[in-house]
């Protein structure tokens, strides 16, 4: 059976090149809304955490009407940390619009995401977004594109893929460069043309792959997927089996079935092959599983997801402050939130540590992890995490480490810092080009070499820099990188820092907290501008006497405190620190929280070495 009206694509790009706002007025001119509808803007990023940031972190799957076809769209993460929802929804579609910014052109994660699509064989439509940017460079991207499919051994068919010129912003496309256009048109029009019609068996037995889960506290858990062959019926039973594990591991009944219209799921008693559809009834269901008719069971192949490459240690909060601010703070509450994570993200591990109060996390990067961490203290959960560590591989008896594919744009006076702080990062250049006053320097680079660097970059680039990077490979290890230059600035005694206390302690260095704060001995309130810590009393208050009064305490000036972000935190980490995490907030501390412990511990360390 050829399946005329159905379409199944994803759309695929570095972070915002303009994918979510893309699909905004996809849906408006598909008649999703009604015309005088009040719609927010990027209305796929349902999450609080993906609205604040402005990235998309979960896949999610919409749909269109154009032209009596159905045009299923699944929309992707842009961030490297991401990717594995990029890769195994890439199973669930037939072609791919690969999104490039006219000024920015392909980023490392277009390269990614364009690697995994052509892997699979799908076909291709280049979107060049953002032609309205004045410092867009629509020919040149162009180039750049055609020269990363022939990098990346495309085949021919897919060298010619088409190119669309698109605004997301304004909804207009067009196939000429150096016309705007009007509407979406001439894409809805390409993607009908360039995308074949499915070819599937709807008389075949049922075969499902399962590429999402998500959960609802009725239903349970939903299954996600494309009907490979078949058709999925409401209220029949199936097996569930595993292309790993091709033995049956589950039975059941298929209790509610939707089919995705625009934003909503709705509910239907059948599909057929093609169909992209939700379920749920089965209580087992994981991501890779294949749902069958009972009689034939055939696992469907799933994708095997790039491995992860940074780890934390996740742990019971131990602080003085433990259990005074979060409402889940057992070892078991911790393990059965981290696990159930498992389940929706594949490209996460979990794994049991000699503790019974740690667990070993391991994710994409940092802010894979950070992500998790945010979600986590936002729920209610109280816990402590160790700070990241990439993870080395034993090839033929030699220590190898990730590496990482790092661009960077700067300002051109600019590059002599970059260059600098590469250096002594391990990272290697290896291309260099002119984009008019800006300049664009590609490095291969230690992952561990980047942890830190972020705000560093920043502040070395005045603001101006953009970079972003991506997993490369493994290569044999690069040697020792000083991860700090700077010391901690740590409490000295329990109690509430003062504003007499906070006014010496700042010449020391630059402190994260205000008067007021409750602290506690070992907990780090501030950077010290040289190696090596300095234990300090916030806490210490003016002695009064006959000829003063604490008043004059007022004419203290305090210089503003630095306010960490969560992923600045876990950058300023030591390896001697953790970062206390509640659902009030984050503090960083000592392993060791007492003074004396922790100068026996530096000297039995340094007697060691």
């Amino acid at each position: 059976m050829v399946r005329e009206d159905l379409r199944n694509i994803a759309i695929i790009a570095h972070v915002d090149h303009g994918k979510t706002t893309l699909v905004d007025q996809m849906l408006k001119q598909g008649g999703t809304f009604r015309e005088n509808q009040v719609v927010e803007e990027r209305v796929m990023d349902s999450g609080d955490l993906e609205r604040e940031r402005g990235i998309t972190i979960l896949a999610k799957n919409t749909s269109i009407h154009y032209n009596g076809v159905k045009i299923n769209i699944v929309d992707t993460p842009g961030h490297a940390d991401f990717s594995g929802e990029v890769e195994r929804v890439l199973k669930m579609v037939s072609g791919v619009l690969i999104l490039v910014d006219a000024a920015e052109g392909p980023m490392p994660q277009t390269r990614f995401v364009t690697q995994k699509a052509l892997e699979m064989g799908h076909k291709l439509i280049i979107v060049v977004n953002k032609i309205d940017r004045p410092d867009a460079r629509v020919k040149e991207v162009v180039d750049e594109v055609l020269e990363l499919l022939m990098d990346l051994n495309a085949s021919d068919d897919q060298l010619e893929s088409p190119f669309v010129f698109c605004s997301g912003r304004d909804g207009t496309s067009s196939l000429d460069e150096d016309d705007a256009g009007s509407d979406l048109k001439p894409l809805f029009d390409m993607i009908l043309k360039h995308f074949p019609p499915l070819e599937l068996d709807e008389t075949g037995p049922l075969q499902l792959l399962v590429s999402s889960i998500d959960y609802n506290e009725y239903v349970g858990r939903i299954g996600i997927g494309r009907i490979e062959r078949g058709v999925i019926e409401q209220g029949k039973e199936v097996a569930v089996c595993n292309y790993n594990h091709p033995e049956v591991n589950a039975k059941g009944k298929i209790v509610n079935l939707y089919e995705i219209e625009g934003l909503d799921r709705v509910p239907c008693e059948k599909a057929m092959a093609g169909d992209i559809v939700c379920f749920s009834g089965l209580e087992k269901i994981n991501i890779g599983d294949t749902v069958c008719t009972p009689d034939v069971v055939q696992p469907v192949p799933f994708v095997k997801i790039s491995e992860p490459t940074v780890e934390m240690i996740f742990s019971v909060n131990d602080s003085p402050f433990a259990g005074k601010e979060g409402k889940w703070v057992t070892t078991r509450h911790l393990r059965d939130r981290l696990y159930r994570e498992l389940l929706r993200d594949v490209s996460l591990r979990v794994e049991d540590t000699d503790s019974t109060d740690a667990f070993r996390v391991s994710g994409r990067g940092e802010m894979h992890l950070s992500i998790l961490i945010e979600t986590m203290r936002r729920e209610g959960y109280e816990f402590q995490v160790s700070s990241p560590k990439v993870l080395f591989k034993e090839i033929d008896g030699e220590r190898y480490e990730p590496v990482e594919r790092l661009i960077v744009d700067v300002p051109e006076t600019m590059t002599g810092a970059v260059f600098e702080k590469m250096g002594t990062r391990k990272g290697e250049l290896v291309h260099m080009s002119a984009m008019g006053s800006r300049m664009r320097l590609e490095f291969l680079v230690p992952e561990r070499g980047l942890f830190g660097y972020k705000s560093e970059f920043l502040t070395d680039t005045k603001g101006e820099g953009v970079m972003s990077s991506v997993f490369f490979e493994y290569q044999p290890y690069k040697g020792e990188i000083q991860r700090r230059l700077t010391g901690s600035l740590v409490a000295f005694e329990d109690g509430e820092a003062v504003t007499y206390g906070l006014f010496n302690a700042q010449g020391r260095g630059t402190l994260f907290i205000t008067p007021g704060t409750p602290v506690y001995e070992g907990m780090v309130i501030g950077v010290s501008p040289k190696e090596g810590d300095i234990n300090v009393n916030v806490c210490k208050t003016k002695h009064l006497t006959n000829t003063r009064s604490s008043s004059s305490d007022e004419a203290l000036r305090l210089i503003p405190p630095k306010k960490l972000s969560l992923e600045e935190a876990l950058e300023f980490l030591g390896d001697d620190e953790l970062l206390e995490v509640t659902p009030k907030g984050i503090r960083i501390r000592k392993r060791i929280l007492d003074g004396e412990l922790r100068a026996k511990a530096r000297a039995k360390a340094k007697t060691g070495e």
